[in-house]
């Protein structure tokens, strides 16, 4: 009798969760209808070429402009800037708090390097406009600091934390045996370290990398505060630009519902959507590999 509530609880209890979890795809079903209503209807006007490689966007013109290549530069620089702060310092901070740091250390550190990331992105964007963004236009005399390298540091700056905490999972995750195996045979901690850890967690820091690019490439507030809002093509680290997720946030409520500025920012944010499933599906695919390789 008992075993039969028991089973009937588990049973309950299963579909529930595969009801949330239902509610999940089903919204994000949703979401993936609504953007493909309202964005592909700008292809009916605009041809794909003229949409993605042309650098000119003026809506008010006459005839209107809608090409994103600027805003598809601005975005694509401002993510690799970001990449290439935020990738190394994560993943060398992981490594620190797992190999080297002291416990005592590692249980302060850890969460203060986890709540970075409860940070909201309005006040990252604050930190760059009030203290970055004068220090950068200061020291390297420019006419503005608000640019490309402000924004990769800010989203840099809140990447750091996803990236850090995923891949110091990933190096937890390698058996200890690896370790000692390595130790005993006459390899140092830091080779140990090189050429034992790091290889035997590359899929997992690899996953840990993708979804902080993600996060940079889908990031709003900072890049709308401190990237300078320029729709030009970048040409140096020092120049204003202005990503597609800043755009879409700029312009959005000057536009005519159902018109064809309308239209083209819901096709953007259809490429962000698309850009963001990709990464992810990357990140989950490299996850089951290093799953399936520690298992």
């Amino acid at each position: 009798m008992l075993t039969a509530r028991v089973a009937r609880k588990e049973l309950w209890i299963r579909r529930f969760l595969a009801g949330v979890a239902g509610c999940s795809l089903f919204i994000l079903g949703l979401i993936l209808v609504f953007l493909f209503m309202e964005g592909l209807p700008a292809f009916l006007r605009l041809s794909p070429r003229e949409f993605f490689f042309n650098r000119d966007w003026y809506p008010t013109a006459t005839p209107p402009d809608f090409g994103i290549l600027a805003f598809l530069a601005g975005s694509a620089a401002v993510t690799v800037v970001a990449s290439a702060l935020a990738v190394p310092l994560g993943v060398m901070t992981a490594v620190w708090l797992t190999e080297i740091a002291p416990s005592p250390l590692r249980r302060i550190v850890k969460p203060l390097v986890e709540l970075l990331a409860a940070l909201p992105s309005v006040v990252v964007g604050f930190f760059g406009m009030a203290v970055v963004a004068p220090l950068l236009q200061g020291w390297l005399d420019l006419d503005t600091g608000l640019n490309l390298m402000n924004a990769g540091m800010m989203l840099a700056f809140m990447s750091v934390p996803t990236i850090c905490s995923v891949s110091e999972d990933a190096l937890f995750a390698v058996p200890r045996s690896l370790r000692e195996a390595s130790l005993a045979l006459g390899a140092t901690r830091w080779e140990t370290t090189v050429r034992v850890v790091i290889p035997a967690a590359f899929s997992g820091i690899c996953t840990a990398c993708m979804l902080g690019i993600s996060r940079s490439i889908g990031e709003t507030m900072v890049v709308l505060m401190v990237a300078g809002g320029a729709g030009i093509f970048p040409s140096s680290l020092f120049d204003p630009v202005r990503p597609l997720p800043a755009a879409i946030a700029a312009e959005i409520a000057e536009a005519s519902f159902g018109g064809d500025q309308y239209h083209a920012l819901f096709a953007m944010g259809l490429l962000l959507f698309v850009c963001t499933l990709i990464f992810t599906l990357v990140a989950r695919r490299i996850a089951e590999k290093n799953q399936w390789m520690t298992g």
